[in-house]
Order: structure tokens, then sequence, then C-alpha cells
């Protein structure tokens, strides 16, 4: 793995991690505040979520890296939107099948999810750069 590969990986991790506090604290911090299925013990349990996040951002970004051509934010952008859909259909509509979520909150939940992977693919994109044409 190269330099490259790691600075994407640690600039995709540190963006997903403020989203997350944005999409979560204040986007819909409110809404699932109130939801009454939530642990006692949950703020005690915060460090696993780090972990899922480091363990996610380091997959987005070697999946990226594999398949990189070079191409731009275009190709970011392409990426987190493919990425998102694939996993923030499973987490909204996933919990919606199974806890008692209201639907607005499951269609912003999965809006919001697919907004933050366009966005950390972007920021995999800057990372990587756009290759040049051969021969210039």
């Amino acid at each position: 793995m190269t330099k490259k590969f790691w600075m994407a990986f640690i600039a995709v991790f540190v963006t997903g991690v403020i989203l997350n506090m944005i999409i979560y604290g204040v986007a819909l911090g409110s809404a699932f505040s109130s939801l009454p299925v939530w642990r006692a013990d949950m703020k005690s349990l915060q460090w696993i979520y780090m972990v899922i996040s480091l363990v996610g951002s380091f997959f987005f970004t070697l999946i990226f890296s594999k398949g990189y051509e070079g191409k731009g934010i275009a190709e970011g952008m392409r990426y987190g939107l493919y990425t998102g859909i694939w996993l923030s259909i499973g987490m909204a509509y996933g919990t919606y099948g199974m806890v008692a979520v209201p639907y607005g909150l499951t269609l912003e939940w999965f809006v919001l999810g697919v907004l933050s992977y366009i966005v950390m693919g972007i920021v995999a994109s800057l990372v990587y750069g756009k290759k040049r044409a051969q021969g210039t």
C-alpha cells in the first residue's frame, strides 16, 4: 500500500467522522434520540463506532484504490454513489424493517448516508488526483 493510499485512508476517515457527527448529531439527532430503542449503556460503547469507522474507511479506500482510473472528481462521486446506495440501503431500510422507525426518518437517513459516501468518494479522488494523459 502506497503513501497515497494511507493519505486517502486518513482523509476519508476524518471526513467520515465529521460527516457522521453532522448527520447523527445535528441533522438526525433529535429524531434518533426520541426513539425508544437505545441501550442504556450506549455512551460507553461509542468506541465501537470509531473502530467501525476505521475499518470501513480502510476498505472504502482500498476498494477505491484498486479500481482507480484517475478520471478525477466524477470518478470519486460515482464510486461514492454506488457504495453509498449499497451500504446505506441496508442500514436505513434494514433498520426500518426491524425497528419501529418512522419512514420519513428512514428516507432521510438513507439520503444523507448516500451523500456522505459521495463526499468521501470525492475526498479519495482528490487525494489520488487525476492521471495525466500519456505524452503530456
